[in-house]
């Protein structure tokens, strides 16, 4: 378990977290989300104890990270995919991580054949793709077989074969009783990966919850409708003031009800083939709930 309580981390006359508390629980997949800017990379370093908090305590499994030996025992981790010796082999990278944290050198080929780098172990890394990276990032992570795992952007680089196999993975180690705890910006992912969310912007809390309830705070509900009578069926719901596109015979409608427009419908004699309420989306609700939250809107930061 990783808890944060009233976490501030400043750097000089720059607050990036301010008074953070959440916990992130074992046995299930928590995404780690926010605007670019936001803290989550702050706040990652402090978890892992290479950043000292301004105030407030971060602890995992009730202890500072970085009051443990040996610590890939306790807490595995990815942040930079880069952040390795590009002059080193696989095996040699992992060689000498195992062999500082007191870790079997059998574990070394377990993870190289788990992550998929089995026939690559005496490869130079400077020749790695950054979805080869990714794995071996992912591998280190996994070395020590310890119970808390933070990830940063994990999917960065892996093909959609890659993609799957991670999410597969993350989904295993949480019904193993581990704590997963992913950041990610991509949405699409996460919806299908994580259980819980954890979403913060400029370096405050906006939610801790299901993925499920946070989805279900976005109000940007919409109604899908398919009727051979489409142009008859658009130019009433428009006069109704709903916004209304249409492709074919298929209606997007944001406003009424689907109840309402089934009455429209019904009144003026339009067949429907179709009418179903599409809840906003994981993406939709977080641009929406953190939309006043974002350090650069509108793109360049520079």
């Amino acid at each position: 378990m990783i808890q944060v309580n009233g976490l501030t981390k400043r750097y000089g006359g720059t607050t990036a977290v301010k008074d953070l508390t959440f916990t992130v629980r074992p046995g299930q997949v928590t995404g780690f989300l926010g605007p670019n800017g936001s803290g989550k990379s702050t706040t990652l370093r402090v978890i892992l104890g290479l950043h000292q908090p301004t105030s407030g305590t971060v602890t995992v499994a009730g202890r500072p990270f970085r009051d443990r030996p040996r610590g890939l025992r306790h807490v595995g981790s990815l942040l930079d995919a880069h952040d390795v010796h590009g002059g080193r082999s696989a095996a040699a990278q992992l060689s000498a991580l195992a062999r500082s944290n007191r870790i079997p050198r059998r574990r070394v080929d377990e993870v190289l054949r788990e992550v998929g780098l089995a026939e690559v172990a005496e490869r130079r890394i400077g020749g790695f793709s950054l979805g080869m990276k990714q794995r071996l990032g992912i591998a280190s992570a996994l070395l020590g077989d310890p119970p808390v795992l933070l990830f940063d952007e994990p999917l960065n680089g892996l093909d959609p074969e890659g993609v799957k196999w991670v999410r597969e993975l993350f989904e295993r180690l949480a019904a193993e009783g581990r704590t997963v705890f992913v950041s990610s910006h991509l949405m699409s992912e996460m919806e299908h990966t994580a259980d819980q969310l954890i979403v913060i912007g400029r370096g405050e809390l906006v939610a801790a919850e299901s993925l499920a309830e946070f989805s279900a705070r976005g109000t940007r509900q919409s109604v899908t409708v398919t009727t051979p009578a489409a142009t008859a069926l658009k130019e009433l719901l428009t006069a109704e003031g709903a916004a209304v596109r249409l492709k074919g015979e298929r209606l997007t409608v944001t406003g009424p009800t689907a109840v309402r427009i089934g009455d429209i419908a019904r009144r003026h004699g339009l067949p429907l083939h179709e009418l179903s309420t599409r809840s906003a989306s994981l993406e939709e609700a977080f641009m929406e709930l953190t939309a006043d939250r974002v350090q650069y809107p509108g793109g360049d930061p520079r």
